[in-house]
């Protein structure tokens, strides 16, 4: 179990940071664990040795205690930045600042993987290399391959991180044959419009494509807009937001038209984390807003394991288009 974390953690930070050599917004160490309040100088070293120590670990345990030493020292920092990570989380949460769905952040997982890998180093006698040993320690890694997006969308697309900003996005969902909004695009629709009569945006951008039927689902989603009381002149339309990619490219350029400095995407908790990171790799740096469901849809499950795969797409992208 150790040693197939460590080859998901180290793997992961390794090909975030050889990818941010390769093309810009890349690195998506980010989504594990935070180091933005230590020096660049003291971040990206401690990153690049973690990471080599955590899959040179997980594919050889070493023998001797001087290495064993050598693996931990690094290990041991980055839990401690784990552990900080959880402990701002919850200084936000008392603060009113995010609403998490559920009051466990990521970065309490990650503590306790460093922790256990950690204990690993230094408690488990090396064992010479064995074949069934290599079997479950990439089992476990590519189990995480499953296990990672799905936290992701618990953790953090079930956190609303709603405040004033000067727009918010809504990205599509079906439209039905005869104009009506399938249940799913309701709630994101009515979720967007909360933000608007609370105040917290000034305009709304509605992004979808072609419905069933001969009505846009923007034209949908703007009728439905209205109806809720939100201002016509404060409506806009991407008409061209075939899916996530190329709505977050023609709200950017929307964005940067206004010369927007702060703007929240609704959209439902599983999808949030691919929207989030698209926003990123496009220069945005979004908040996240997941939408009220008014009931658990029957899909659910479905869109969450399509949504794992559309996330690891989403991120090696770049290093496939470079």
């Amino acid at each position: 179990m150790a040693r197939g974390l460590a080859l998901f953690l180290g793997g992961f930070a390794l090909l975030n940071l050889l990818g941010g050599l390769r093309t810009a917004h890349f690195d998506a160490n980010l989504w594990w664990i935070d180091v933005r309040t230590l020096p660049p100088i003291i971040a990206t070293p401690l990153l690049v040795v973690s990471s080599i120590c955590l899959a040179g670990f997980a594919i050889w345990p070493p023998r001797s205690i001087g290495v064993r030493c050598l693996i931990l020292g690094p290990v041991v920092a980055l839990g401690t930045v784990a552990l900080a990570n959880t402990a701002q989380f919850y200084i936000l949460l008392l603060r009113g600042v995010l609403r998490p769905g559920i009051p466990i952040p990521l970065s309490l997982f990650v503590t306790a993987a460093l922790v256990l890998i950690a204990a690993a180093v230094w408690l488990e006698p090396a064992q010479a290399h064995r074949v069934r040993s290599a079997f479950w320690t990439l089992g476990v890694a590519f189990g995480c391959l499953a296990v990672f997006p799905l936290a992701q969308m618990f953790c953090f697309g079930k956190t609303d991180y709603r405040r004033p900003a000067d727009a918010a996005v809504v990205l599509g969902a079906r439209v039905y044959a005869d104009g009506r909004l399938s249940d799913a695009l309701q709630d994101r629709v009515r979720t967007a419009c909360q933000l608007y009569r609370n105040g917290l945006v000034r305009r709304l951008i509605l992004s979808g494509g072609p419905g069933d039927g001969a009505i846009h689902e923007t034209e949908a989603m703007k009728r439905m807009a209205l109806q809720l009381g939100v201002s016509a002149k404060d409506i806009w339309l991407d008409k061209a937001g075939l899916n996530t990619q190329a709505t977050v490219r023609n709200t950017g350029l929307l964005l940067s038209q206004w010369h927007a400095s702060r703007v929240l995407v609704v959209s439902h908790a599983y999808h949030l984390p691919r929207v989030k990171l698209a926003y990123q790799r496009a220069g945005w740096d979004v908040f996240t807003v997941p939408a009220r469901e008014s009931y658990l849809l029957r899909q659910m499950p479905y869109n969450m394991a399509r949504e794992v795969a559309a996330l690891w797409v989403y991120y090696l992208r770049p290093l496939v288009s470079a």
